[in-house]
This record gives structure tokens, sequence and C-alpha cells, in this order.
């Protein structure tokens, strides 16, 4: 049981959210912590992170920090990721339940037989997998280099997991390379309806349309862009659209409004992912009193793990 449901059940008053950004702005300097949030995080975390952004962004940010404590505000592949290229800090993932069901749909087993059954093929896995199924991967990549990681195999035959509609949209940019797809996907973007886009647009007839590659080939198809988070920012800010419909979880629009006051950014409603929800002030206010939960691996994952991850830095950004 937390503190916080400690303090409710006992019968204290819960601080006001002004109090609580306070004590987290004093502790996180005492604690020499760094907060680190996603994109898709609730808007108040967004606020008091030191540093918002996409995957890669908080992969690299993770890399360059002085901080001895990280709150890493996201799910736990992200967490996992950051406490393997800072094995000597602490990673803190506020609520550690926070999990992403499409990096639990390939395990090490399954990928090792999927393995053994192409000897010659390489392994791409997205950033959005476990740290185990990294250790036995070649490279890892994101929604913005995905194909630019692709492209720079040696093999022929390339395994991606565990994002088919990513993997989909990848094979539209490679063309020497036959891509054996796994068969997971993100619940929160392949559930996104073209009759939701459609409708939007509707409403919205001016509107740029402007997608995450996580979603199925059908909404792509529809969408003036596939972006990843971060490339969705800078697109946002250059073009003269003076409105977008948002393809991914809603509240990726929270920073775009944030950064873009004169432009209107219109969300798909219904995408909203429950785990990246789960962190909130008062848990992150609880990681840095507690300074738990820490993200822990064993010293082996960490050092197989670690190759990939670097392989992808190296390559850097695709879009």
């Amino acid at each position: 049981m937390t503190i916080w449901a400690q303090k409710k059940r006992r019968g204290f008053t819960i601080m006001d959210k002004k109090t609580i950004v306070k004590k987290i702005n004093s502790l996180r300097k005492q604690k020499n912590a760094i907060i680190l949030a996603h994109n898709y995080q609730i808007p108040e975390i967004q606020d008091i992170a030191d540093f918002v952004g996409d995957s890669l962004d908080l992969a690299k940010k993770a890399t360059k920090t002085d901080a001895e404590n990280i709150i890493f505000c996201g799910v736990d592949f992200m967490a996992e990721s950051a406490k393997i290229l800072n094995p000597e800090k602490n990673v803190i993932l506020p609520d550690s339940s926070a999990k992403c069901p499409m990096a639990a749909m390939v395990d090490v087993e399954s990928l090792t037989w999927k393995k053994e059954d192409h000897p010659d093929a390489e392994v791409v896995a997205y950033i959005n997998t476990t740290a185990d199924v990294k250790a036995i991967s070649d490279i890892c990549c994101t929604s913005s280099n995905g194909a630019k990681v692709v492209n720079s195999m040696k093999a022929h035959e390339i395994i991606f997991v565990p994002d088919i509609n990513l993997g989909s949209y990848i094979q539209r940019f490679v063309k020497d390379k036959k891509m054996i797809l796994w068969q997971g996907m993100c619940a929160t973007h392949h559930n996104i309806k073209k009759e939701e886009i459609l409708n939007l647009k509707e409403d919205h007839p001016d509107a740029e349309i402007i997608v995450h590659p996580e979603c199925r080939p059908e909404i792509i198809d529809l969408a003036d862009d596939a972006l990843s988070t971060n490339g969705m920012i800078n697109y946002c800010k250059k073009s003269t659209s003076k409105e977008f419909i948002i393809g991914t979880e809603k509240d990726m629009c929270y920073r775009l409004q944030k950064e873009n006051p004169n432009k209107i950014f219109i969300p798909v409603e219904s995408a909203v992912c429950p785990n990246m929800k789960k962190n909130t002030l008062e848990k992150v206010l609880n990681s840095l009193e507690t300074l738990e939960p820490k993200t822990k691996l064993s010293d082996e994952i960490m050092q197989k793990a670690y190759l990939p991850l670097q392989r992808m830095m190296n390559i850097g950004r695709g879009d």
C-alpha cells in the first residue's frame, strides 16, 4: 500500500495539487533527481517534468543527466531502457504496474523459436519491448528511426518485434529486405477507427490528419503523414496549417497545444493508454520520498541489452 493510500485510510487530509508540486520541486533538489515524462503522460506530470519527449528522446536524456535518481514517468520498458543505459543510477517508475501490453506480446522463448526457424535473420526490436527480449535482439528501433534501422541491417531477412502495424509501415520504405512481422500491436493505436478519423475530418475539413505509425494501415492511408510523437511536434511547428487531427494517445495534444498556442489540435477521444495514466503527481511525490520502486535488472541482462540499444542510438533519429 502506498503512503497516499495509508494516509487516506487513516483519515489524513490529502494535499492539494499546489502543495504536492511544491514538495516535488523541493525533493527533486534534495535527492538529486530528474523527472522524465513521456508525451502520453497526464498534463500535470508533463508540467512538472524536467524533460518531456518520446522514447528515443528519453533514452538519450537518461544517458546525459548527472542526476543520481531518475524518476521515469512512462511504462516499464522505458524505465528498463534507462536503467540499462545508466546501470549506476536509480531508475524509479512511480507506479510499478504501469506496463506496456504490447511489450508483453513477445517473450524470450517464442522469439528464440522464431530465430531458430530463420537462422540467417537479424532481429530488430522496437524499443517497446522488455529488457530480456532486447538482450537477444540485434538492434532496437523507435517509431521515428525504424526504416533507417532496418535499412542499415546486413541480413536480407529481418524479424521485427512486436508491433505488426509499425512493421507494416516500415515495410513501405524497405525495398530489399524480407520482414517477418510479429503479431503484436498497441491496442490504443490499433483500436482507432477509420470512422472516428473521417467524422473528425468532416467536422474540421481544413485540418491535417497526423497519425502514429502504430495505427492500422487503413488509418495511415487516411493521414497526411504518419510520425512519431517527436515527429509530430516538429511537423506541427513548421506547418502553415492551423488545425490538426492527431491520431495517437490523446494527451499528446496537451504538449502540442502548449507549444503551439495559436493552433488547434483535435484528439481522438477514444485513444487513451490506461497504463500511461497510472503515474500521478501523488505517486511521483511518493517515489521521491521513498526512492521506490526501483527498476531492477540482472547484470547479465543489462550487459546483453545494452548493445542493441546503443546501436539504435548510434544510428539516431529518422525524422
